[in-house]
């Protein structure tokens, strides 16, 4: 190797550390500067960074924050992290359980490795290029000092065991945690633990009769079933009308906030003598209608009837019109259609109920013949179970895929059509789509990649000399914070493509959507954020060597590629500290809560979702996010020791954050909680983690050359492939033995799901134990009052740092709570009951009447006249609870009308 190519790698390499250094830096900067701010303003705005202390219902509400300046961070760790169960569900719980777990396993791998293989990689030896971080990293094992590879081998050893313990222990769990939640008596009394939704259902099967007798042997029986039906036009119908109130309600508001802006004008100008005292637009005989004398003609708000060859119409085409009248003809003309349709559906179901053969008849005759798909109501939770996981038909395919825990709010009624062979096209085509993104994604990701090294590629190639004359903080900003911010960005406009993805491969639920998004996101971020960086990078670091030495291509990639985790331990920097605090500060939503009121012309319904709409997250998306972390760090964690530490620092800080925005900020609506099954996915990106490092690591070992040339760490890699098999062994072990109890309740537990008689005295007694395992059957068994105290001891000691009603803050502007989470379908009122009328499975398009269309009233009294209008027109309208001020401003005070509590399904 010439001089001169030692001399431009030794600064590739002393750039990477600048690079690293400035990221650092300026991570650190933003960080304090954002967790200031956040500290100033934290108290002030407390519907942005407090929420869940005054408007959810009073039993789902948290203590306020201290009130201390600086006391913040203490409080948020002290908060017991286990209330999240209580206030946002097993899906929020066990994703800061996840975060804890990293913790706990990344504090002694951290410890160890740096008391150790720092002094191994640093001390006494030294590889030519070498410089900065690339000093303690596995590559800097100089050939005549290969023998310290065996502390690598031991660690690697030993931070596997650990690592697998710790997935040993939190699946074992996980296991007892989901099933005491499963058999919690006010879950299993709800229609969402006892509803299982079957796709795939053949002709001969599709009526109300035929499968309730099909599920008859299950214990309890059939409680009531649900066909979902082709309902041909009626959910575009539902749709045109939602989206023709939304139109009106904005024009409505419009109108009101020109009147008001309008008498404002015109009271300033009279004032000032520059008017009449009356404007020249006003009928002074109140012969027209107020609307008309508050606002002239060409005041009113208008907009076009889009027309065109595309589905939506050629914009700035059509006619134009005005856009209360066409809102008001066209939610009257929807009421009348759908109404016309959903009679004629009440008639086809009540004479297939009530005519001999009814049910039977060819469904040629019908208007709205059933679909290939039924939601099954069952009288007891542990029948629902069973009914999942039995072979239900004789044929392949019919009525293989079932669901349970099914919430209306979370089904996809559009792919619920769909015939299993369908289905299996789909998500064949699915798949195929996405490896094709993951094929095409590559280049913008090498592109990324490749800015890490930007200053080897100007040393090496002329045209990009003028790269290297730049700053060196230039050249540290656009090597060491952009290529982050860059993945990010990509990152960001991944999941809207996958999810439409997931749609089309006919998922029916949405937190289906999120599974299958999770497992799709996971592998592109492996793919693209960590192997393809990895290798574009370290490729790119070893150029000025490949080029003027091709022949030393093993030993350069073997000695380079550890050094391509400068760039994601600058990664872990930026997630770890400018990721945390933005999460702290918040400052999207604070920003657009305040514009959202005061800068847009925002509609009763759109203020009362600023000021009572809790945020939530999207599972499949968030993650896959942190899992790429733990993978990055699980897999450098020998290679490049010093990412250990940032990682502890890392998750610690996800942690912090993630509990305060949990237990403060967030909602996750009920509808959309799994039970926590992104956990288990969790657990198997973690060995992905694992094998990947496993795998470097043995290849680095025959990779490896002592000062003869000779390959000098074989036994090491042979060992390495040694833990490898022993690792997919316990991966195996873990799958089967766990696998089976992710999902459905088990037998043994069903004395404890409501609704199943005791079981008989002579059988022995299974408890729920805190390892996961069943008791010893010579014990004396439980009492009723010690397994319930159990249950509550595990399930309910989340309700530790509730409040209650009498310790809350008052409620802003004298209200009463209006945020609860979305518990229609679940049907309950009380432990251990549930109602005689089950939740409602029908389409919304078959059963919900219009929304009211909320009106502000306004001091001139046109909100009044125009909810009148509205009426007569043959629209709902109401003006509960919504004031606009005289300078057009609207204000709410309470639910809006004809709402029991819930935004969702307004």
């Amino acid at each position: 190797m010439s001089d001169n190519s030692t001399a431009l790698a030794s600064e590739a390499k002393s750039t990477s550390t600048a690079s690293f250094t400035t990221a650092l830096v300026l991570n650190i900067v933003i960080f304090s500067a954002e967790l200031v701010v956040f500290t100033v303003v934290r108290r002030r705005f407390k519907e942005i960074y407090e929420p869940r202390t005054f408007i959810p219902s009073e039993n789902k509400r948290i203590k306020p924050l201290t009130n201390s300046l600086l006391g913040w961070p203490w409080a948020v760790f002290n908060a017991d992290w286990r209330a999240t169960k209580h206030h946002n569900g097993m899906d929020a719980y066990f994703f800061i359980k996840f975060l804890r777990m990293m913790v706990r396993i990344f504090v002694p791998i951290w410890i160890i490795s740096w008391i150790i293989l720092f002094p191994v990689t640093a001390v006494n030896t030294k590889v030519p290029g070498k410089e900065g971080l690339d000093l303690l990293t596995f590559g800097n094992v100089a050939p005549d000092r290969q023998t310290r590879y065996a502390a690598h081998l031991i660690l690697v050893y030993f931070f596997t065991a650990w690592i697998l313990y710790n997935i040993k222990k939190e699946m074992s769990e996980f296991v007892t945690e989901r099933q005491i939640h499963l058999v919690d008596p006010e879950h299993s009394a709800s229609a969402q633990a006892r509803t299982v939704l079957v796709t795939g259902v053949p002709h001969k099967f599709l009526t109300e009769r035929a499968l309730t007798q099909l599920f008859s042997y299950l214990p309890g029986g059939v409680q009531k079933v649900w066909l979902n039906r082709d309902l041909k036009h009626l959910p575009d119908l539902y749709d045109r009308r939602l989206k023709a109130s939304n139109k009106l309600e904005s024009a409505e508001t419009a109108l009101l906030s020109t009147a008001a802006k309008l008498r404002r004008q015109h009271e300033t100008a009279v004032r000032k003598g520059k008017a009449e005292k009356e404007p020249p637009f006003m009928d002074s005989k109140g012969e027209l209608p107020l609307a008309d004398q508050l606002v002239p003609a060409d005041k009113r708000p208008t907009h076009r009837l889009n027309k065109g060859p595309l589905p939506f119409g050629l914009p700035f085409t059509g006619e134009k019109v005005d856009t209360i009248e066409w809102c008001r003809r066209e939610i009257a003309e929807c009421n009348r259609e759908l109404e016309n349709g959903r009679g004629l559906l009440r008639q086809e179901i009540s004479r297939a109920k009530t005519t001999p053969g009814g049910e039977e008849r060819s469904w040629k005759d019908m208007k709205y013949p059933p679909l290939s798909s039924a939601f099954i109501l069952f009288h007891q939770q542990i029948a629902a179970h069973m009914a999942a996981q039995i072979l239900t038909h004789n044929q392949p395919w019919r009525m293989a895929d079932k669901f349970t825990e099914v919430a209306p709010a979370d089904v996809i009624w559009g792919n619920l059509g769909l015939n299993p062979y369908e289905m299996r096209v789909r998500r064949l085509i699915s798949y195929a789509a996405t490896t094709g993104l993951i094929v095409l994604w590559a280049f913008p990701v090498t592109f990324v990649g490749i800015l890490t090294n930007i200053v080897g590629l100007c040393k090496t190639y002329s045209w990009l000399s003028w790269l290297c004359k730049l700053p060196n903080v230039v050249v540290g900003i656009i090597s060491g914070v952009l290529p982050p911010v860059g993945l990010a960005v990509l990152m960001m406009l991944l999941p809207i493509v996958l999810r439409l993805l997931a749609r089309l491969e006919g998922i029916p639920r949405r937190t289906g959507i999120e599974l299958s998004l999770m497992t799709r996101y996971f592998i592109f971020q492996v793919i693209h954020s960590f192997l393809i960086i990895t290798l574009s990078s370290g490729i790119i670091k070893a150029l000025p060597e490949l080029v003027n030495n091709p022949t030393s291509i093993p030993g350069l990639l073997a000695s380079n590629l550890p050094g391509a985790s400068t760039f994601f331990i600058t990664y872990a920097i930026l997630q770890g500290l400018g990721g945390t605090a933005g999460g702290f500060l918040q400052i999207g939503p604070l920003v657009m809560h305040y514009v959202k009121l005061y800068v847009l012309s925002s509609t009763p319904r759109s203020v009362y979702a600023v000021h009572y709409d809790l945020r939530d997250v999207a599972w499949g998306q968030l993650f896959p996010s942190i899992t790429l972390i733990v993978v990055v760090c699980t897999a450098y964690s020998i290679i490049s020791p010093v990412i250990n530490g940032f990682a502890v620092v890392t998750f610690f800080l996800f942690y912090m954050m993630w509990k305060y925005l949990f237990l403060y900020q967030l909602d996750q609506p009920a509808s959309g909680d799994t039970g926590g099954l992104f956990f288990p996915k969790a657990i198997q990106h973690t060995f992905v983690g694992v094998y990947i490092q496993q795998i470097c690591l043995a290849s680095l070992f025959f990779l490896a050359r002592d000062e003869k040339g000779n390959a000098s760490a074989v036994p090491e890699g042979a060992l390495m492939i040694v833990l490898v098999a022993l690792t997919v062994l316990f991966h195996l072990m873990i799958n089967n033995s766990y696998g089976p109890l992710i999902h459905s309740l088990p037998l043994t537990l069903a004395h404890m799901s409501y609704g199943m008689p005791k079981a008989d005295k002579d059988l022995p007694e299974v408890q729920i134990g805190a390892d996961g395992d069943e008791e010893d059957e010579d014990q004396e068994p439980m009492s009723p009052d010690s397994r319930k105290h159990l249950r509550q001891s595990i399930a309910m000691s989340d309700l530790e740092g509730g409040s209650s009603a009498e310790e809350q803050r008052p409620q802003p502007r004298g209200q009463q709570p209006v945020r609860e989470n979305y518990d229609q379908n679940q049907g309950t009122h009380g432990e251990g009951k549930h109602n005689d009328e089950p939740a409602d499975f029908d389409h919304p398009a078959a059963v919900e009447p219009q929304r009211i269309v909320w009106i502000p009233i306004d001091l001139l009294g046109l909100g009044e006249q125009e909810v009148y209008a509205c009426q007569r027109a043959g629209v709902l309208a109401g003006s509960d609870n919504a004031l606009m001020d005289e300078k057009g401003h609207v204000d709410v005070h309470g639910h809006p009308p004809g709402a029991t509590g819930n935004l969702f399904n307004q």
